[in-house]
């Protein structure tokens, strides 16, 4: 049993300097965007010391990073299907997805989705000139396998943009769901790109199953990064894998490996290879953490619908129970405590929040009872 996390106190967060801590007045608890309220691995820690004391901040080189990558899923997944060799660096995982995209879907085409999702995916489709076209997962959270059809038959769908883990809900696909997308996106000659940055949170008791190693995938495409699994976000770098199929060289190998950090890939080499026990220990408090926030909301807030799920540290909370109209709004001005809405997320967003769980127990405590304060 790995020892659990230790988050740091309220105290010692708000002299962070990001995002999450800058962006809201210092009476604001926030849990919205995902960045974690962790410390920094000791393996990266060291890492990023002695690449600056050696004065090591040039571009990056090397394959390091994928092997690393490898080296993981293999012991991690079971699976030992990471080439390296069909693998580049990205500066991170939406610049590298956009990429991959490029790679199959020609400007004004569009790109399936299955939301609630990730809202960039919504603006960076967009942005590349593409139509974004939705197929809503189930009212249980699940790929719906009859949307997926819907949506590849649409004119002009050239690819589906698969988020594996799912960002909000935390929804691990299983392997038969994925071997049902890979079959229906091979009848319909769509290209599936795979957003896996939330894979090293899942669960140890959950099988994780990688795009590529589902049969029907070697024409598709993962993004993989040590970012979300020991807070890296901060570090930018990712690597973009191309199934045995994939027109891996249509990417622009220059331009993208030269854009990342090769501090950054020290960083998450380092994390891959000598801080997998600091993401045990990080995976068991999130375990803790969703197990609270169940007992709390049953407590506190019964009007708000919660499934606890085996990845992400980012709980979806139903709140059309509740009286407000703008939920996140009322728990910001009355609460002061930051969520996430749920219209950005795209159908089946309406009426939730995302609440960011990778926190202190206490701060998660005192955000529920704000919460709760918060309603008439």
């Amino acid at each position: 049993m790995p020892d659990l996390l230790e988050f740091p106190t309220l105290t010692e967060l708000r002299r962070r300097t990001s995002m999450k801590w800058r962006t809201y007045d210092d009476d604001v608890l926030p849990l919205w965007v995902a960045e974690a309220d962790v410390p920094v691995a000791p393996g990266v820690l060291a890492a990023v010391n002695r690449v600056l004391a050696d004065g090591d901040t040039g571009y990056p080189a090397g394959d390091g990073y994928a092997r690393a990558l490898a080296a993981f899923a293999r012991d991690r997944w079971g699976w030992d299907g990471l080439d390296a060799a069909r693998a580049l660096v990205v500066p991170d995982v939406m610049q590298g997805v956009v990429e991959a995209l490029r790679a199959v879907v020609p400007p004004g085409d569009a790109v399936a989705l299955a939301p609630p999702v990730y809202p960039p995916f919504f603006a960076f489709l967009r942005h590349a000139g593409w139509e974004p076209v939705s197929a809503p997962l189930t009212a249980a959270g699940r790929l719906d396998p009859g949307a997926l059809e819907r949506a590849f038959a649409t004119p002009r769908v050239r690819a589906f943009l698969l988020c594996s883990p799912q960002n909000p809900t935390g929804t691990v696909h299983t392997a038969d769901e994925l071997a049902a997308v890979a079959a229906a996106a091979r009848r319909h000659g769509i290209t599936v790109v795979a957003d896996e940055i939330h894979a090293p949170l899942v669960d140890p008791g959950t099988p994780f199953t990688p795009w590529l190693s589902v049969p029907g995938a070697e024409d598709g495409f993962s993004l993989m990064s040590a970012s979300k699994g020991w807070n890296l976000a901060g570090l930018k770098a990712a690597v973009a894998v191309g199934g045995p199929a994939a027109p891996i060289d249509r990417l622009p190998a220059d331009m993208l490996e030269v854009g990342a950090s090769h501090v950054a890939v020290h960083a998450h080499v380092a994390a891959l290879e000598s801080d997998r026990g600091w993401l045990d220990g990080f995976v068991a408090a999130l375990a803790r953490n969703r197990e609270l926030l169940a007992g709390l909301l049953a407590e506190h807030l019964p009007g708000i619908g919660y499934r606890p799920a085996p990845a992400t540290f980012l709980a979806w909370l139903d709140c059309r129970g509740l009286g407000p109209d703008d939920p996140a709004a009322t728990f910001l001005e009355r609460g002061r405590v930051a969520l996430n809405a749920g219209e950005p997320f795209g159908a089946g967003g309406a009426g939730h929040l995302r609440l960011n769980l990778a926190t202190h127990p206490e701060v998660l405590t005192e955000a529920v009872q704000r919460m709760a304060a918060a309603l008439p």
